[in-house]
C-alpha cells in the first residue's frame, strides 16, 4: 500500500458516531490519552490511538439507511487493502449489499462501503495518493 497522510497507516480503523465530535475528540483525547491526528471541520476527526487510530464521525444518517445513528449502535469500521476494485468484485461475487460503490476522494482515498450479515457497514478503503490533509480542507494534528 502506498502511504497518505489523509489517513492512519494502521490496516483497521474503527468509525464511531458522536453526537458533537469536537467535543468527543476533547473527552477522548483528554480520559483516554488519545491524541489529534487530523480534524475535518465539526463532523469528522482522525485520534492517534497508540500505533492504530479511531475515526470520530458526526451522528447522522448511517449509510444505505434512513434509521438515524445513535452512539453504540451503527459504528463501523474502516479497513485498509491494497486493491480495491480487486476486493470489491470478491464481496459482489459472493452477494454481500454494497451500500457505497468503489469511488475516489479528494483525500487520496478510493473507497467502498458494504454490509455484513448483521447490519454492520464495513468501509474498505485504498490509498490512491499521498495528500496533505490542508489540500483538502483538512487541519493537521500530530501525523
Amino acid at each position: 500500500m502506498i502511504e497518505n497522510r489523509s489517513i492512519p497507516r494502521c490496516t483497521v480503523i474503527p468509525q464511531l458516531p458522536y453526537r458533537d465530535v469536537k467535543e468527543a475528540t476533547a473527552w477522548l483525547c483528554d480520559v483516554f490519552g488519545f491524541s489529534l491526528r487530523i480534524d475535518i471541520g465539526s463532523h469528522r476527526a482522525q485520534l492517534n490511538v497508540g500505533d492504530g487510530a479511531v475515526v470520530l464521525t458526526e451522528l447522522g444518517e448511517s449509510a444505505g439507511s434512513q434509521e438515524p445513528r445513535t452512539p453504540g449502535r451503527n459504528a463501523s469500521v474502516m479497513v485498509r487493502v491494497p486493491d480495491i476494485d480487486q476486493h470489491h468484485e470478491r464481496v459482489r461475487q459472493r452477494g454481500a449489499r454494497v451500500v457505497r460503490p468503489p469511488a475516489d476522494y479528494p483525500y487520496g482515498e478510493r473507497q467502498y462501503s458494504v454490509e455484513d450479515l448483521a447490519g454492520y457497514i464495513w468501509t474498505f478503503s485504498q490509498s490512491i495518493a499521498d495528500v496533505r490533509p490542508e489540500d483538502w480542507g483538512g487541519v493537521s494534528g500530530h501525523l
